[in-house]
């Protein structure tokens, strides 16, 4: 879908009328060099006006119902409760008031997307390698308010198995977590290993419940429509938003 220059993306899920999501790509803005051109961050050293300029011009293409409530990402498992007032240091966020965007960066973690089958509930969290270990997708399930057999979600671009290379240590952490975990890592050269972030997320949404999980399909490192830390260290991001209608 393109509008305005700006390429989104939305998800392949069967959310009630009332749920909008969507996923920004690098296309469409006003940043230059590596941040070129829809970067959406403002912690990445990018300028302060373009980062501003493309925020406004997502609001308005988007017809957004108010600013996305942007996070102070930093790989935790927090959540955060966009209906109340407070602190905005986490990596997921979960509202049921109409018009509150819920907003996750990346460029390389997950991103998902959670709606209820009622479409009276929506979260967005972001899951690095720490945070999926940690379970930050466990802790926004946990934290909504809907049976998870009514929860959807859906997985939007990450970086793709045949590029995500981690060391002993990560794979380890995981297989102790959960033996199944070792289905999900390639050796590719001595003490490395490539990690299928799609499948340990799908899994751990699965041990949750969760019976409709869609996405996983993108590779953010091979496919230049998106922003890619490990592709090029100086970078922006993309954004994965959902809200309910007014």
């Amino acid at each position: 879908m393109q509008n305005e220059n700006i390429e989104i993306i939305l998800p392949d899920w069967e959310a009630r009328s009332s749920v909008n999501a969507f996923c920004t790509t690098r296309l469409g803005g006003v940043s230059k060099h590596g941040y070129d051109s829809f970067n959406l961050a403002t912690h990445v050293e990018d300028d302060a006006e373009d980062v501003a300029t493309n925020r406004l011009h997502l609001s308005q293409v988007l017809n957004l119902p108010a600013e996305p409530q942007w996070l102070d990402q930093t790989h935790s498992v927090n959540v955060a409760e966009l209906d109340e007032t407070g602190d905005r240091q986490a990596d997921a966020a979960i509202t049921r008031s109409p018009g509150n965007v819920a907003v996750v960066l990346t460029a390389d973690c997950l991103p998902v997307l959670f709606c209820n089958r009622q479409g009276t509930e929506v979260a967005a969290a972001h899951a690095g390698w720490r945070g999926l270990l940690n379970g930050v997708l466990e802790q926004t399930a946990s934290q909504m308010k809907s049976d998870a057999k009514d929860i959807l979600a859906w997985m939007g671009p990450a970086i793709g198995p045949l590029k995500f290379e981690v060391g002993e240590e990560v794979r380890q952490a995981f297989v102790l977590h959960d033996q199944q975990n070792e289905n999900f890592f390639q050796q590719n050269r001595p003490g490395h290993f490539l990690a299928d972030l799609y499948s340990i997320a799908r899994l751990r949404l699965k041990n949750l419940g969760l019976q409709h999980i869609s996405g996983g399909d993108f590779c953010t490192f091979t496919d230049h429509r998106f922003f890619s830390y490990r592709r090029e260290k100086m970078t922006g991001r993309q954004a994965c938003l959902i809200y309910i209608n007014k």
